[in-house]
């Protein structure tokens, strides 16, 4: 509950203010129990939705407006920020996640496997302060996702999670347009890794010599005898036995974090492990879709390291194996060879390769310029027994220039061939 007692700042209280259960700074999600927080933002200021949130029931709304139910203050910003710090305070764990692929699915597996509170989809600096003031004072552990697309900002993240446990997943060609290069991408990740405590996977190992790595053969904290065929991925990690249904190697990778920070955190590992096997992570990262050909939807976001690790599980499959991509967002002057490299993968790697919008050519031998068009191509040519992934950025970003780029937008493909299988 969040209460006025000991604000780590100087506010004026509505007298009809009243305590919430969290707080939001999305109006639209303001309600009796939570609370809204008046927000600066690129296109227009929060305090022109304090109305609708106070219409909506919320208990009180963070604002310098002087207004009903206001705890008013003269940096909502700021505020939030100081006060989701004093309530992370007294969490008893908080595990920082950050890297260029796969933060959402080692989050996914951690927070299973230590039974914590675990972000949602959004990672940005107030989804998480909010995170921070629902769940600080919970007995369970938090596991928080930490992404970035700017110099500086995983100082800030450090700065408020001020995690006990810094991971990071990957490092990669993602944001180079404001990061600059792949230096410049371990250079901001590896913020996180002043924290007491830090692990990285064994791709991103070679960046941070010495820190301990989770993985497979080799690591720190090793799983042996992985095998990952069209079922799942198996491994045993001491005396454990894991089995992912429709895992591949990265949910494998990210099950060994989560079983290396259960064990450190004392908690029993077959338990652990048994709750692994139940994960299922957000739509759009490598959700595969059994039938009567299977789809993996993997259209959330993409980058060459994941669009490579992506392929390579494609390989593992039986069947007629199609690959199906668009554009990668955000790699800077370089996009056109890093699109080709791709490209080259997909043909090794995948019987039939589809590519769609800027780079078409390059992604696949078969070129499309809009989504509709490959979409009547791909209901004509699947068959029953083919295994397709289905990948691409999907988002809007933003040169330091502003221009926009928008991204392919592929889950409309994964919706149309749901349709058409029948589901």
């Amino acid at each position: 509950m969040l209460s006025f007692t000991d604000l780590p700042f100087a506010a004026d209280i509505h007298a009809e203010a009243q305590p919430a259960q969290r707080l939001t700074w999305d109006s639209r999600e303001a309600g009796p129990d939570t609370a809204f927080v008046a927000l600066p933002g690129e296109q227009m200021h929060g305090n022109a939705f304090v109305e609708q949130a106070l219409a909506r029931g919320a208990p009180f709304v963070l604002t310098d407006l002087d207004v009903p139910r206001a705890v008013r203050v003269s940096d909502a910003r700021a505020a939030l920020f100081a006060w989701a710090t004093a309530e992370r305070r007294y969490s008893p764990l908080v595990v920082g996640i950050t890297g260029s692929v796969g933060k959402t699915t080692a989050k996914s597996y951690a927070a299973a496997a230590l039974e914590a509170h675990f972000m949602p989809v959004f990672n940005t600096l107030p989804a998480i302060a909010c995170f921070l003031l629902a769940f600080g004072r919970s007995p369970q552990p938090l596991v928080v996702e930490m992404g970035i697309d700017r110099r500086g900002e995983m100082r800030e993240l450090v700065d408020l999670v001020r995690p006990d446990v810094g991971v990071i997943t990957s490092i990669g060609a993602a944001h180079l347009e404001a990061l600059g290069s792949l230096e410049g991408v371990a250079s901001e990740k590896g913020v996180i890794l002043e924290v007491s405590r830090t692990l990285v996977s064994q791709q991103a190992a070679a960046w941070f010599p010495g820190v301990d790595t989770y993985g497979f053969e080799g690591a720190t904290f090793a799983g042996q005898g992985l095998q990952v065929n069209a079922e799942g991925a198996s491994f045993r990690f001491g005396e454990v036995s894991v089995n992912l249904p429709h895992a591949s190697r990265v949910q494998a990778e990210a099950a060994v974090l989560g079983l290396a920070l259960a064990g450190q955190a004392g908690l029993d590992l077959p338990a652990a492990a048994a709750r692994l096997a139940a994960v299922s992570v957000p739509g759009g990262r490598y959700r595969v879709l059994p039938g009567r050909f299977t789809i993996i939807d993997d259209t959330y976001n993409a980058s060459p390291l994941s669009v490579g690790a992506a392929l390579e599980a494609l390989s593992a499959y039986p069947g007629r194996k199609i690959s199906v991509l668009g554009r990668m967002l955000e790699l800077g002057e370089n996009e056109q060879a890093m699109h080709a490299e791709v490209g080259a993968l997909a043909r090794q790697h995948a019987d039939l390769t589809y590519g769609v919008g800027q780079f078409a050519a390059l992604l696949g031998e078969r070129a499309f310029a809009q989504v509709p068009e490959l979409i009547s191509a791909l209901e004509a040519e699947v068959k029953d027994g083919d295994v397709m992934l289905i990948k691409a950025s999907r988002g809007i970003s933003w040169t330091p220039e502003k221009r926009a780029h928008e991204g392919v937008g592929l889950e409309s493909v994964v919706n149309a061939l749901l349709s058409g299988r029948g589901e």
